[in-house]
């Protein structure tokens, strides 16, 4: 699949906002710890993806009810559905000077994804922070995609290629609209 920047401009998916909050102390904390193990930029990136995957688990695997969505609130309350997560991620490898982008799958409903280019690589790389669990192998991976979820067409799934510098607002209003999990699922898109 051919991956397409929504925004021509590399340096869209370099930038600090409301959600990709990655000038907040904590975002700024945390990737200086990752960094300080790091010999290179893509030692950092597996290091900033292992992180969000392994260390913020996926509300729905915990039954946590909070529904971060800036990326700072996902790494301070350590939890957050997929999209949420992304934010996070995203968050890290921009601090860490990496171009992210938001993707995203239609599964049951929108699953999040993010895509990084790495330096001297001409290619984006899709990665999934959902956090792995039985069943679920999502691994860092820049030549094979080692996704959560293979796209499945009986079930009407399937990979959008557009990649976005800012999170889908539909995902986002549902995360901001939702006081708590048993609310978002209501209001969480099933399609982009």
């Amino acid at each position: 699949m051919e991956l397409i920047q929504q925004n021509p401009e590399l340096s869209a998916y370099l930038v600090a906002d409301e959600v990709v909050d990655h000038k907040h102390p904590l975002v700024r904390e945390t990737a200086a710890r990752l960094r300080r193990d790091s010999r290179d930029a893509y030692a950092y990136a597996k290091a900033a993806f292992e992180f969000v995957r392994d260390t913020i688990p996926h509300s729905s695997d915990t039954g946590d009810v909070r529904v971060p969505w800036r990326a700072s609130d996902v790494l301070a309350q350590r939890t957050g559905i997929c999209c949420a997560k992304c934010h996070a991620l995203v968050a890290l490898l921009r601090a860490g000077s990496i171009p992210a982008a938001f993707c995203y799958q239609r599964l049951n409903v929108v699953h999040g994804l993010v895509a990084l280019k790495l330096p001297g690589r001409e290619e984006w790389a899709r990665l999934d922070p959902r956090g792995n669990k039985p069943g679920i192998d999502a691994q860092f991976s820049l030549v094979k995609e080692r996704l959560a979820f293979d796209i499945r067409q009986e079930s009407n799934g399937m990979d959008y290629p557009v990649l976005y510098d800012v999170p889908h607002p539909a995902v986002l209003a549902a995360l901001r609209a939702a006081p708590d999990s048993e609310t978002l699922w209501t209001l969480y898109p099933a399609e982009l």
